[in-house]
């Protein structure tokens, strides 16, 4: 495996980010890019925000009018991406993590936050890798097989599912 260098940033001071957190995101996009048998060096940059600031970027650049859990900024297209001219690394992508749906969603699904934010940054790595679950079918079903088959090596196995019931909409 090349090296992979993931830039983590907290722009948010809500929740406070557990310990270990940040190795978990590292180690969840370096089994992606295993995975992937992507064997180039690579980075990645990861910024966990507030709702606001992701209500904000999803407005800007997908005129979606309201807040999500996470963002992807695929910075390649078609397995091209740039290099940083300094480390010969390929340039992926950004991803953008709303902790306060992180925190919310572990609870409404049964989970640990560990387990939701590296849910949510594999799902990530594999947009910034140019998956897609937009339009259904066969493409979302690879998508979620791919997410759960590195979380289930990384020992973050689902324990629940993720159908909620009327009582919690």
């Amino acid at each position: 495996m090349s090296k992979v260098k993931v830039i983590i940033s907290n722009e948010q001071n809500e929740f406070r980010i557990p310990t270990g957190v940040r190795m978990l995101v590292r180690r969840c996009c370096t089994a992606v890019l295993v995975q992937e048998c992507f064997d180039e060096p690579a980075e990645i940059s990861v910024t966990f925000v507030d709702d606001d600031e992701i209500h904000r970027l999803n407005k800007e650049f997908r005129n979606i009018d309201r807040a999500t859990d996470v963002l992807s900024f695929p910075l390649g297209e078609n397995g091209v991406y740039d290099t940083n001219i300094d480390t010969g690394a390929k340039l992926l992508g950004d991803i953008v993590i709303s902790i306060p749906h992180a925190v919310d969603q572990a609870d409404r699904y049964g989970h640990s936050l560990q387990r939701e934010i590296g849910f949510l940054t594999v799902h990530s790595m594999l947009h910034l890798l140019g998956y897609d679950h937009v339009n259904g079918g066969i493409e979302s079903v690879r998508m979620r097989e791919k997410e759960e088959a590195v979380l289930t090596q990384m020992g973050l196995k689902r324990n629940s599912s993720y159908y909620m019931d009327d009582e919690n909409i």
